[in-house]
């Protein structure tokens, strides 16, 4: 039976925004870390901060290389299995994809070459400033994106002429309903992945005794970071989640498998949502909780599925709500426990050690399952009730739509299986004396770090 070029164009972005995502995740919040590891050297002069420097140096390259890579082999999908919605909202669309390469990513490529390979041959202020640009280049990319993303679920400030998008008011594209608290939960997850991300490594390395003396610092730098920010993300969620309910309503429900519309609706837990019977079976709920969360009255009414003549696919959105949550709730686990350790004792048990390790790339799991909420979750439209996605796709063959996609998850996979493979290498070699260390990228020494 042959497949819908709809659906195997959509499987494939994707397969293509799945793989992608894992790595600006990372790169976004490493940033900031080589960043703080930099600064913390200039004000101490500890070379063990130069030590942390030198060894997540090495992760970021790896990282961003792969999401440069990743991000181009994605954009190419607009023009080749999207090309509807360039047409559409190309006046739009172009000009913020356009700013996010004439601004972050020109800064990125300016400054990158001086923070991994310059830090012999230019002084430590100009070396701190081109860390400084790169982290913030990166946050600036995910800035444009993320407004362009946001508009398309909550667009503003534009008008419609002969069926195409035009600007009226950029400021209100850019800054349009939901991009605040997108932008926020984004940022704030980059950080919580790569918090998680040194934490785990850190707590590996010093399970294997390959740790050195800047392990430790590191690992209470990614620990207290997570302590820190999931509180946060917490509240920008909720706030996030509130934004969603009053301009997505459709996804709100989804997300909670109501299907009816109610007051005082219970939190479902788990639960096995059913389109054809139009009910979630075998649910086990928590009285109230789901408008307490959602109206913050414990008798709010919330709206159900049955109520919209459109509204997203419930299973998949449902259930990866409930895998970010539930990750989400892990993190602050492991973290608080983590911190009142290190707070306490200065030392981490075994056990705590080794639910880090575990946990090195929940950030992962848990970005993706939230962009799956968000993505499955304006289904069927890609403009939020203007633009449906059927009318943008492509009529490829389904026979090319299925070869291609083939050829993109076998890249994936082995380019994934080779990421991992080298960050277990960096993992488990035994850490470098600082003298073994001075110059982490191999290149020529040139002049001092002072």
């Amino acid at each position: 039976m042959e497949l819908d070029p709809f659906v195997l164009s959509r499987i494939q972005f994707a397969a293509n925004i799945t793989f992608h995502i894992l790595f600006p995740t990372i790169t976004i919040g490493m940033g900031w870390f080589l960043l703080f590891f930099r600064v913390r050297y200039t004000q101490t002069g500890d070379m063990y901060w130069e030590h942390a420097y030198n060894f997540w140096v090495k992760v970021y390259a790896l990282t961003f290389a792969l999401g440069v890579v990743s991000g181009i082999t994605m954009s190419f999908q607009f023009g080749t299995n999207w090309p509807g919605f360039m047409e559409r909202t190309g006046n739009i669309a172009g000009p913020l994809l356009g700013y996010e390469v004439l601004t972050a990513f020109f800064l990125e490529a300016s400054f990158l070459g001086i923070m991994l390979f310059g830090k012999q041959r230019v002084s430590n202020r100009t070396h701190l400033i081109s860390t400084f640009l790169v982290a913030f280049g990166t946050s600036l990319s995910a800035f444009w994106i993320l407004a362009l993303n946001s508009w398309m679920h909550t667009p503003a400030g534009y008008e419609i002429r002969d069926g195409q998008f035009f600007a009226e008011s950029w400021s209100t594209i850019i800054f349009n309903p939901s991009f605040p608290y997108r932008f926020t939960h984004m940022m704030l997850a980059s950080l919580l992945t790569s918090a998680f991300l040194v934490a785990g490594v850190c707590a590996y390395r010093i399970r294997k005794g390959v740790d050195g003396p800047a392990t430790k610092m590191v690992l209470k730098s990614g620990i207290y970071t997570a302590a820190l920010v999931i509180p946060l993300q917490i509240l920008a969620g909720d706030l996030h989640g509130l934004n969603t309910l009053e301009h997505q309503p459709a996804k709100v429900a989804a997300m909670e498998g109501i299907w009816e519309t109610q007051k005082g609706a219970g939190f479902t837990i788990v639960g096995m949502p059913d389109e054809e019977a139009r009910e979630t079976r075998y649910a086990v709920k928590i009285p109230n909780a789901a408008s307490l969360i959602l109206t913050h009255e414990l008798d709010g009414e919330v709206k159900g599925l049955n109520d919209f003549a459109e509204h997203p696919p419930v299973a998949p959105v449902f259930w990866s709500f409930r895998v970010m949550t539930g990750v989400g709730t892990l993190m602050l686990l492991v973290s608080w426990w983590g911190a009142w350790q290190l707070v306490r004792r200065d030392r981490l048990s075994s056990v705590t050690l080794q639910a880090l390790s575990l946990m090195t790339f929940s950030g992962w799991v848990a970005s993706v399952a939230g962009w799956y909420v968000t993505e499955i979750g304006r289904q069927p439209w890609i403009v939020q009730g203007l633009v449906s996605t059927t009318e943008v796709v492509a009529q490829h063959p389904s026979a090319t739509l299925a070869g291609t996609l083939f050829g993109y998850v076998g890249l994936y996979l082995a380019l994934m299986i080779a990421y991992m493979k080298a960050l277990r290498i960096m993992a488990v070699k035994p850490a470098k004396t600082l003298e073994e260390d001075s110059n982490p990228l191999g290149t020529p020494i040139m002049g001092t770090t002072a």
